[in-house]
């Protein structure tokens, strides 16, 4: 009886890890079709993001990335309201028209990310046993700026996922979440490739 338990038990275990995997691996590829789109300024990444950010939640739980993992909640509401207000920004083409932020606000988005991803950071290593908390608070404050700057349309916001995938290529690492470090990679590199993208898209129409 307790043989069949323990091979129970192992099974049980062993089909989780696996479903995990495959999970990863299919938000990873979402992750990498969302940023294509937002490259594109098209609105159609935003439910490519809804089904990404839900699978990703149950992912970053299981990994004790906590962090990261009410982040997802996050990024379920904020793509909502992104959906919406990219929908009545659209140029004739049906892209969004890219804007620059203010020096002052600029200013106000690094002076609050450090601030978050300390006190967050803090927060998580004394109340949790999250993995790498500061680096977890880093990624997950880093992007949060970054999602409000991206549904604002400033070409800014991608100096913001630029040091966040920066970031997350180590610390996925250090997790086994190697599927996502792949992710990481792909969009870090995407990112640089989006603010060329979006300063060329502005000059275009400020021309």
């Amino acid at each position: 009886m307790e043989e069949a338990a323990v091979a129970l038990a192992f099974t049980a275990r062993t089909c989780k890890l696996v479903l995990m995997s495959l999970t990863e691996w299919i938000a990873a590829a979402l992750g990498v079709l969302n940023v294509a789109l937002i490259v594109r300024r098209s609105v159609w990444n935003y439910p490519v993001a809804l089904v990404m950010v839900a699978l990703y939640a149950w992912v970053f739980w299981g990994a004790k990335l906590y962090s990261d993992a009410g982040l997802q909640v996050f990024f379920f509401v904020a793509n909502l309201v992104g959906w919406f207000l990219w929908n009545r920004a659209s140029g004739d083409m049906g892209e969004v028209v890219v804007r620059r932020l203010p020096l002052i606000g600029l200013g106000a988005c690094i002076a609050a990310s450090l601030v978050t991803t300390v006190g967050w950071g803090q927060f998580m290593a004394l109340n949790t046993d999250a993995s790498a908390p500061y680096w977890d608070a880093a990624v997950a404050m880093l992007s949060i700026i970054g999602q409000f700057l991206m549904i604002g349309r400033y070409l800014e916001n991608w100096y913001w996922w630029i040091a966040v995938n920066a970031l997350s290529i180590s610390l996925y690492w250090t997790r086994a979440l190697y599927p996502t470090v792949g992710l990481a990679t792909l969009l870090l590199g995407l990112a640089i490739y989006g603010l060329i993208a979006w300063q060329n898209a502005e000059r275009a129409t400020t021309s």
